[in-house]
């Protein structure tokens, strides 16, 4: 069953900008309370972590999107996004979601991001 749902992937040419958002499938899952992180995976490689942003508010970012990519979250709207500007096509990957409370892990389907050169 789908626990994590992400949308705003698509087709971009280089240097555009996507903003990928991620919410709960079911009411019953509270995301404002789970540590939320985004990970992509390319084809032929493996599933690599991009961002987070705890409960608290804090960020952080893998290097090579640092200076491109804004990641944040709507408690009001119980909503986690990833603003990507500045695309590259070796951004080009399969979008998860990922929410993390204590020993329980949740996991999106993915949102597939394309950038064209």
């Amino acid at each position: 069953q789908v626990q994590l749902v992400e949308s705003g992937g698509g087709l971009v040419q280089a240097g555009g900008s996507l903003r990928l958002s991620c919410a709960a499938s079911d009411t019953l899952l509270n995301i404002n309370d789970m540590n939320m992180s985004w990970y992509r995976q390319a084809p032929g490689k493996q599933r690599e972590w991009v961002a987070e942003v705890s409960r608290f508010g804090t960020v952080s970012y893998i290097e090579s999107v640092k200076s491109r990519s804004t990641i944040s979250r709507d408690d009001a709207k119980k909503t986690m996004y990833l603003q990507m500007n500045s695309l590259k096509p070796e951004d080009t990957a399969v979008y998860y979601c990922r929410g993390r409370a204590g020993s329980r892990n949740y996991w999106g389907q993915g949102t597939q991001v394309t950038v064209s050169s």
